[in-house]
């Protein structure tokens, strides 16, 4: 049965493992000091797929220099942030309102979602024969704003004054954070710290801005700000806003909570990628964004994204310390990116992948 758009509101507040990964700004990942933090990312993996971290490493300021230049963006006239609209079929640059019903990934026919995004993938690609042949999919040039700049032309493929270099910083900053996690969930499952090394070094992840504006009209019944929906890659992290209508995750004990996460934490969990490596002794939980209080104009929300996502060819199938003695494998190996392919097409209400 689905909820009104008030019973959605009014939820407890999740309670989610704190893990400090004990790395200062600028500093390395020591693998070696991480065995008790690999013993609770295993407990909060097993129960609840969701994990709350700090000591992550990222400077505060990167991460408000990153929001500012989203809520830029966002702010931007339309018919600038049309201009990095694709036509060709990529997931990339700009998706506008109702565009994308995040539940249909998982086959639920819900009303298209109440947010906007922004998207960018790998930049800097190498000229290689790997990503190359993959330069019209995961390795698609990234689109960027015109410039607000009278000079330039209305179709200029420059970027906004700053925006591209801050996202660019931001990704490259998520893309270390990834690979500290990716070793310590080595870690927890038994494994040697560089297990996964070999299948993230070429990845094919994205990071996406995502705008909620606050609701000046009730929903259509059914719809949420983001439906719900399980990820898709091996992990992911957000940086959230504090606004009214937050993530939502469904607990075990409690059914549906609110994530409220401290300042400067970020909020990690896995996707179905690292459930299935794992033959699900780790879930992928099920999550969505709720409806705050229509009318509420300090209810716009902003979160910054990053789906971190193994090479395209990366073989993902059980590792063999999650299979018990006369057990078998629950899935047929699979690559990462026939396993993406197959759930971000099925998402947008308008664009396919190319």
């Amino acid at each position: 049965m689905l909820l009104a758009c008030w019973q959605v509101m009014n939820l407890p507040k999740a309670s989610l493992p704190v893990i400090d990964l004990g790395r200062a700004p600028g500093g390395s990942f020591n693998a070696a000091q991480s065995t008790a933090a690999a013993r609770e990312v295993d407990s909060a993996c097993r129960e609840i797929g969701f994990l709350v971290v700090k000591g992550h490493g990222v400077p505060r300021e990167l991460v408000q220099q990153t929001f500012a230049a989203a809520h830029a963006f966002f702010d931007s006239p339309e018919s600038q942030k049309q201009t990095c609209i694709a036509t060709d079929g990529r997931v990339r640059g700009y998706t506008p309102m109702l565009r994308q019903q995040l539940a249909r990934s998982l086959q639920n026919e819900t009303p298209p979602d109440l947010f906007e995004r922004f998207r960018m993938g790998p930049f800097d690609v190498p000229d290689d024969e790997y990503h190359q042949s993959r330069a019209r999919g995961w390795f698609a040039p990234n689109l960027w704003p015109a410039s607000a700049s009278a000079s330039a032309p209305a179709s200029a493929p420059a970027s906004a004054p700053g925006f591209r270099e801050t996202l660019q910083q931001y990704y490259r900053a998520m893309e270390q954070l990834s690979a500290d996690l990716m070793k310590l969930f080595a870690l927890a499952l038994g494994l040697p710290g560089h297990y996964f090394s070999k299948a993230i070094d070429r990845h094919i992840s994205s990071l996406c801005l995502n705008h909620y504006p606050a609701l000046n009209a009730p929903p259509a019944p059914g719809q949420l700000r983001a439906g719900e929906h399980s990820d898709y890659g091996s992990l992911t992290i957000v940086a959230p806003t504090p606004a009214a209508g937050r993530l939502q995750v469904l607990t075990r004990s409690d059914g549906w909570a609110e994530v409220d996460p401290p300042e400067d934490h970020f909020v990690v969990n896995i996707g179905d990628l690292m459930a299935q490596w794992t033959n699900d002794r780790w879930v992928s939980t099920l999550h969505r964004v709720g409806n705050p209080p229509v009318g509420d104009s300090k209810s716009r929300r902003l979160s910054l994204v990053f789906f971190h996502q193994p090479n395209d060819d990366a073989s993902i199938e059980c590792i063999p310390s999650c299979l018990a003695a006369g057990q078998k494998p629950r899935y047929a190996p699979v690559t990462s990116g026939e396993h993406l392919r197959l759930k971000i097409g099925r998402h947008f209400t308008q664009q396919t992948l190319a």
